[in-house]
């Protein structure tokens, strides 16, 4: 009788304890919530991206110090009993991972503005505000060169960029290079005893991979959080709001996507693999979902920053075409293969006088379906691929003529011959 009263007992204060530690966590939660720490399910918002997409890179080429885009000894990421992986990595990345505020000015538009009244501006508007903006970005050389997202320093429109280092310092940077439509940026800084992360390769990636990522969530606050997971999906097309285009919106292709958490303030901060190396900027997450994360593949971003690296800068290759895709155009599959022989490619509908295009004798109506064995289906993977590549350099295009399939080879330009045509 007495033991039984004493498992009673037991079972009663077993009961009352895991009761306090569930009203204690409960208060806890609603207390971060309350205070802006944490955000309940469904209540964030996508932040702005802008696209990449991954594309068989010629091997980097070697500067005239002998470093490539990789780190010249990289670390060997050693698990043991006593750490594990996600551990090891941190150890190894964290130094390479600053946080990136951005100042920017903009103007108030005015109540008249707003509402039309004739007096515009002259009713409480006009006045110059500032506003910033917490981002991140991965140190990719030890000389100071820094790989972000070109939203993070939006789009170039800036008044000062501060970049903060693991040491605790902050430093001004400086933008060499950006572009909106692949959402990538380089930023400099002058700064001593910078470690830099190493690169990966993206090519080697499969769903399941192991996956994690370092960034600034919600800001400084919560600087170089770690989360990790797995490669989720391949490949990935989402559609984001940019002013990089006039619709105001654009397609983004070829993304990883990731379990791995991802928040806003982690735009620009590196997606990694078990090795601790760079195979991902991150850029953008699902709004409508959870888990849903994504991040443009690095390979596109090594051959930007090695050039950027030998040159100071960064020469886009151009065919010399302007063309539209055919899933883009607002007709049917059915319509599109009676005109066209297809419903996939890219519609060429100018050849460009003075690129390459025409030189090879690519001509207005072709449709371009592969570049060096790789479907292309937009514009924006078209280019996405073309930043491996440089003036110069020969590309491989399948393109349907009359029905027919015909192999066309066009030597890239830089962009001099097109603004020769505007003048």
């Amino acid at each position: 009788m007495r033991n039984g009263r004493s498992q009673l007992m037991a079972i009663i204060l077993a009961v009352v304890i895991a009761f306090g530690f569930g009203m204690g966590g409960g208060v806890a939660g609603m207390y971060m919530v309350n205070k802006g720490y944490i955000s309940l399910p469904g209540t964030e918002t996508a932040e702005p991206a802008r696209g990449g997409e991954t594309a068989q890179l010629p091997a980097p080429q070697t500067s005239e110090s002998g470093k490539t885009a990789e780190a010249a000894s990289p670390t060997v990421v050693t698990v043991s009993d006593d750490i594990t992986v996600a551990e090891t990595i941190a150890d190894k990345v964290l130094p390479s991972v600053v946080g990136i505020s951005t100042v920017i000015e903009y103007q108030s538009q005015g109540y008249g503005g707003m509402w039309g009244f004739p007096w515009g501006n002259n009713f409480g508007g006009g006045q110059t505000y500032e506003g910033t903006a917490i981002g991140t970005g991965v140190i990719v050389d030890e000389a100071g060169y820094i790989l972000t997202n070109a939203h993070v320093i939006n789009d170039g429109e800036y008044k000062t960029i501060t970049v903060s280092l693991y040491d605790g310092s902050d430093v001004d940077g400086t933008v060499l290079w950006f572009d909106a439509t692949l959402d990538l940026a380089v930023v400099k800084i002058e700064a001593e005893n910078l470690v830099a992360a190493e690169l990966g390769d993206s090519d080697l990636l499969k769903i399941g991979s192991y996956a994690a990522a370092i960034g600034n969530p919600l800001g400084l606050e919560f600087q170089r959080s770690m989360s990790q997971g797995i490669i989720s999906g391949m490949d990935r097309s989402i559609e984001v709001e940019s002013s990089a285009s006039s619709t105001g919106a654009i397609t983004m292709e070829g993304l990883l996507q990731t379990d791995a958490t991802i928040n806003s303030g982690n735009s620009g901060g590196p997606l990694l693999n078990s090795k601790g190396q760079v195979i991902g900027i991150n850029t953008a997450k699902a709004s409508d979902g959870e888990g849903m994360g994504f991040a443009i593949p690095i390979n596109v971003a090594k051959p930007i920053v090695q050039q950027i690296k030998e040159t100071g800068k960064f020469v886009r290759p151009y065919l010399g075409i302007r063309g539209a895709s055919l899933e883009e155009s607002g007709n049917s599959s059915e319509v599109l293969i009676e005109h066209f022989g297809t419903d996939k490619g890219i519609y060429v509908s100018e050849v460009t006088a003075g690129g390459g295009a025409e030189a090879a004798g690519l001509q207005s109506g072709d449709i371009i379906i592969k570049l060096h064995g790789t479907v292309v289906n937009t514009m924006n993977k078209l280019n996405s691929l073309l930043v491996g590549y440089k003036p110069g350099d020969t590309v491989d295009l399948t393109v349907l003529r009359g029905g027919s399939e015909i192999e066309v080879d066009v030597k890239l330009t830089d962009g001099m011959f097109l603004e020769t045509q505007k003048q």
